[in-house]
């Protein structure tokens, strides 16, 4: 079995301060670092402390450092090696689905869901598979998405939703929320239709909870995903299904932005911004209206600055 090479967990302060008292006397150099508490480096590892409290352990000491030095000295627990007898649900049959392109202007909307059992959980322990969010590299998403796509018994799936469709559905539904129900319930119903290629069958579908209420997803389901429990909470990327679904959604997203750009001869950016902004603009006076609808989510602000509408006021903010 490959030995990590990189770990990231949360640290009280307090612990931020053990940790740093006890690397000081085993003789780590220290270094600083932009938003890091402080930085600690000795032979084959060097650990990160950033104000948020992240902790990042790289280098090929890092198993090393987790199993003699975190886990017994700092977090007193030991779980690097038993995260299936700590979490046997982690061996659970289920579906993971996850969603991208949701906050960029250009390109579509993408939503994948995959099926993983204990095999599969298995053969992907030291594949490097994560939140999509957490990798930078677009060659790093396309190589992780191959590795799911060619795992033996995993089932996939990945409902485009192309900036046309997704701008009728807007018009329609006048929710973001709604439309990514739509999607998330579309790509359940997808998977449930291949329930005879998994072995065993799924115990339930895993997503993150977007919407303030778990009902808006429920409500959308199909006939199938009627029948499979759905679990729906914050931050499930941290379930190794969801993130696939994450990387086969994020790799989506990023080939199909990629070929409408070259189909209007132009890079189109992802997210949100000013260099967004510009990009939208020069695109309206290329090409206009109806073109930009072919390209963008044009209920973004982005799209009334490109056309030089204004801009009804911002709604405050308040949680429910």
């Amino acid at each position: 079995m490959t030995p990590l090479t990189c770990h990231t967990c949360k640290l009280t302060v307090e612990q931020g301060a053990e940790l740093r008292a006890l690397l000081k006397e085993r003789g780590y150099l220290f270094s600083e670092l932009p938003y890091a508490r402080y930085a600690a480096e000795k032979d084959k590892v060097k650990a990160v402390f950033y104000e948020s409290g992240k902790l990042v352990v790289q280098g090929k000491g890092t198993q090393e450092f987790i199993e003699f030095i975190l886990e017994p000295e700092i977090l007193k627990t030991a779980q690097l090696g038993y995260e299936e007898v700590l979490n046997p649900e982690v061996l659970l049959p289920r579906l993971g689905v996850d969603e991208s392109g949701k906050g960029d202007f250009f390109g579509p909307l993408c939503v994948a869901g995959v099926y993983v059992n204990a095999s599969i959980v298995r053969q992907w322990k030291d594949a490097g598979i994560r939140d999509s969010k957490a990798i930078s590299s677009d060659k790093r998403i396309a190589e992780l998405a191959e590795v799911i796509r060619n795992t033996a018994g995993c089932v996939h799936t990945v409902v485009p939703i192309g900036n046309e469709a997704y701008n009728r559905l807007f018009r329609t539904m006048h929710s973001v929320n709604a439309v990514l129900a739509w999607g998330h319930a579309r790509v359940i119903e997808n998977l449930m239709l291949q329930r005879h290629r998994m072995d065993p069958p799924p115990s339930r579908a895993i997503s993150d909870q977007f919407a303030a209420t778990k009902e808006v997803v429920a409500k959308a389901l199909m006939g199938l995903g009627r029948e499979i429990e759905l679990v729906q909470r914050h931050k499930a990327e941290s379930d190794l299904a969801v993130a696939a679904a994450s990387i086969l959604a994020r790799d989506e997203f990023v080939s199909r932005l990629g070929r409408l750009g070259k189909q209007y001869g132009v890079k189109l950016p992802k997210g949100a911004s000013s260099a967004v902004d510009r990009v939208a603009a020069d695109f309206f006076q290329q090409h206009g209206k109806a073109e930009l609808e072919k390209v963008a989510k044009t209920h973004f602000r982005t799209a009334l600055r490109a056309m030089g509408l204004p801009e009804p006021p911002k709604k405050e903010w308040r949680k429910r």
